[in-house]
């Protein structure tokens, strides 16, 4: 794997570990920091996609692989729309598991290049579902 592309997922993580520090911090209200926290979260969620949209186009698979690539943007919008507080935390951080698990069992990559994907993943999911907890807890 590129280590740009490592660089850009850990760069990634900013927002994630940043707005829950600047509410404790009290730089940002909590109305405001959760506001731009799920606001990014959804759209990374979303981006979590496209891997499967490429996979399935690349690999011409026919299968549900396709359809679910467009799950993330959808969950990402409709919990914007309809949820809030720590159901939406809560809804995002599933998500974000989900999306890493059908990752492990679908993706057609390269046997090496998957194993560096998924371990990268793992950590930033990771990371991603504590920063979710943290400002649940704020």
């Amino acid at each position: 794997m590129h280590s740009s592309a490592k660089f850009l997922g850990y760069a990634g993580l900013i927002p994630f570990i940043g707005l829950p520090l600047l509410v404790f911090l009290n730089v940002l209200d909590r109305y405001q920091g959760f506001l731009y926290f799920v606001q990014y979260s959804a759209i990374i969620l979303s981006f979590f996609g496209g891997i499967h949209w490429l996979d399935a186009l690349q690999n011409r698979r026919k299968n549900h692989q396709l359809y679910v690539a467009m799950l993330p943007s959808i969950i990402a919008w409709l919990s914007l729309l309809f949820l809030d507080g720590e159901t939406l935390l809560s809804t995002l951080s599933v998500a974000y598991i989900a999306i890493l698990m059908y990752d492990k069992y679908v993706l057609a990559m390269d046997k090496d290049i998957l194993i560096d994907y998924t371990t990268l993943r793992v950590v930033l999911t990771t990371v991603v579902v504590l920063s979710h907890l943290f400002m649940a807890a704020l």
